[in-house]
């Protein structure tokens, strides 16, 4: 009996640990700066992988990506978008309020820094100065995102890397390729269990966690 409660209370210190990092999604995450370089640990329905941001590659993207996992913002959410040897996406929340709370909160466009090599990561766009919460990761050296313009904007700006489990990555389901982006936008107002009957087999992302400064 003694172990057993030893054991559950570890487990409760655990979960508390865990909380405790998740910020409240209100005005104040807005202040919150990145470290210039963190790791975050992405665990998913196929398996971990790791990323690394560089803040001085986009200091404005590497902010929000901060403030996003802080807050838990990616957590239990759907990768919507894999086009094979392409590109994955995610990045919209179950949480509807968090949706509401992130909407028009778009950040200022920025410099191309880095180069989209292989496993790089930005914050997709559509007009000038829309990015905010919509991630994508470079299956290739999609190396034309670089100088780019759509919609009068140059270039898609990399903030971060997948320095381990880029295999994982490789592996999330891409049948329906670009077809689910018909119906993205409706996960803000519908969830996830609407998103996953329309388009069933979607990988999640469970839990994403900072793991180093």
């Amino acid at each position: 009996m003694k172990n057993i409660y030893l054991l559950c209370s570890l487990l409760v210190l655990v979960a508390f640990s865990a909380n405790a990092q998740l910020m409240k999604t209100d005005a104040s995450v807005l202040k919150q700066k990145a470290p210039d370089t963190f790791k975050a640990e992405f665990l998913t329905s196929k398996g971990n992988f790791t990323v690394e941001v560089y803040r001085h590659w986009s200091p404005l993207g590497a902010d929000r990506f901060y403030q996003l996992i802080r807050t838990g913002y990616y957590n239990n959410t759907i990768i919507f978008r894999v086009v094979k040897d392409y590109l994955v996406q995610f990045g919209v929340s179950e949480d509807k309020q968090k949706n509401i709370f992130w909407q028009g909160k778009n950040l200022k466009d920025e410099p191309v820094v880095a180069s989209n090599t292989d496993s790089t990561l930005c914050f997709s766009r559509g007009a000038p100065n829309t990015r905010k919460t919509s991630v994508f990761i470079n299956l290739r050296n999609n190396l034309t995102y670089d100088t780019l313009t759509a919609a009068g904007v140059k270039g898609f700006v990399p903030f971060a890397k997948v320095i381990n489990g880029m295999d994982v990555v490789r592996q999330f389901f891409s049948d329906y390729g670009n077809e689910t982006m018909k119906a993205a936008d409706t996960i803000y107002f519908k969830g996830n269990s609407w998103m996953q009957k329309r388009f069933p087999g979607l990988d999640m992302i469970k839990e994403v966690r900072i793991i180093s400064n």
